[in-house]
């Protein structure tokens, strides 16, 4: 018996663990939890963000939509001018739907509000993601949010008043012997939908050209020897996006061609900055490396003199 107690006593116990090891094994966790609970704090805060960024969106379009709603008749009349005054003697719009003569105004009256208030919904994305950008893409990206908001109103501009009254004229003037022109109020809606927005997406030609070239994606002289396969594009383009006659697709492919060569103008300035600043970046991280450098070499010889004086 005795020595089945000593033989146990003699047997190695497994090490009980230290305190400061129980210590260090409860802070690293704690550590992870802290980085766990600011990641997920961090996301939370942009969220809220963004919800609060939204809501004032949908605020600002239903303010410009309640206060143009008493007006949706009038606007649409506006809208519908230049084919009314294409229509033939005795000729008018129709509404196929019973409910469209209410509800078609304010359809347009609520996509109206939206192209109203685009810089102010801008202006939110810009506040939302603007934190996170350094300070020559903020120098870069404001002027590239006010020049395309300018660009997108003058596409549909120049839609209504240069390409719908020439559109609309040949339309008109094509009709076969015996049908009479009566366009529905609603079909016409979406008609000139699509032609504002695809007008409207192709003055933006000179912006993308911008930031392509900021990117470092093209340079001007990859644009330049590209000319060729832009006119061909442009055509192209005008062709898918506008309806099958000459006039309206030549009143597409000439601006987008127009546009084409003022972005190329802007990006040539884009990329001169660009190559300066990064010429300047590589001067600063040459004075950096000599900085180290001799940073370096003067602790070598300091402490060799505290060497020489020790021996």
């Amino acid at each position: 018996m005795s020595e089945d107690t000593d033989k146990r006593d003699e047997e190695p116990k497994g090490e009980e663990p230290r305190y400061e090891d129980l210590h260090d094994e409860v802070h690293d966790e704690g550590s992870r939890d802290e980085e766990e609970g600011g990641t997920l704090s961090g996301l939370m805060v942009h969220l809220i963000e963004l919800r609060s960024r939204l809501l004032r969106s949908i605020v600002a379009v239903l303010v410009i939509f309640i206060a143009l709603a008493p007006f949706a008749n009038q606007l649409y009349s506006w809208l519908a001018g230049p084919l009314i005054s294409q229509l033939p003697k005795g000729a008018s719009m129709i509404a196929i739907d019973v409910a469209a003569p209410f509800f078609v105004p304010f359809k347009l009256t609520m996509l109206l509000a939206v192209v109203i208030a685009i810089p102010f919904l801008l202006y939110q994305l810009w506040a939302f993601v603007a934190p996170g950008l350094y300070k020559h893409e903020k120098r870069l990206v404001m002027p590239l949010l006010l020049s395309s908001t300018i660009l997108f109103y003058t596409g549909m501009a120049f839609a209504y008043y240069a390409v719908f009254p020439i559109m609309f004229r040949f339309f008109s003037h094509a009709t076969p012997v015996g049908v009479q022109m009566m366009t529905d109020i609603g079909a016409y809606l979406s008609f000139v939908s699509n032609m504002f927005l695809a007008f409207g997406a192709a003055f933006e030609v000179p912006v993308a050209i911008v930031l392509l070239t900021a990117l470092g994606v093209v340079s001007p002289e990859q644009l330049s020897k590209g000319r060729p396969y832009v006119v061909v594009g442009a055509f192209v383009v005008a062709m898918i996006l506008t309806p099958p006659d000459v006039f309206s697709q030549v009143m597409l492919a000439v601006p987008l061609l127009v546009l084409f060569e003022a972005g190329l103008l802007a990006s040539r300035l884009v990329y001169r900055r660009r190559k300066e600043r990064e010429e300047e970046d590589d001067y600063e991280m040459d004075d950096q490396a000599m900085d180290r450098a001799l940073d370096d070499a003067s602790s070598e010889e300091e402490s060799l003199e505290s060497k020489d004086r020790s021996e």
